[in-house]
């Protein structure tokens, strides 16, 4: 089952971002889990928030997933969201 996981990042974290982005980014492809990964970007290009298509079992299994990214224990998201999702085009 697919999961998207909708990350927002709290005001003025882009230094922390960055900080932790190469730890973030290990994990990230350290996993067989992930389908897609990238950040979003604010008005002037910069990164401030994070989508990534996890394939995972269950929603339990998604939520453990996103509580040993780096990006959390470095306390970067102001939000989380994680939703099923269903693939249809792409």
């Amino acid at each position: 089952m697919r999961f998207a996981l909708v990350a927002k990042d709290k005001p003025n974290s882009l230094e922390v971002r960055k900080a932790n982005r190469d730890a973030h980014v290990a994990y990230l492809k350290s996993s067989d889990a992930v389908e897609m990964a990238g950040p979003f970007l604010d008005e002037n290009g910069e990164m401030c928030g994070s989508l990534i298509v996890l394939e995972m079992p269950d929603m339990q299994a998604a939520q453990a997933w996103a509580a040993k990214d780096p990006y959390k224990a470095a306390d970067l998201f102001a939000s989380v969201e994680i939703t099923a999702w269903n693939k249809v085009i792409g």
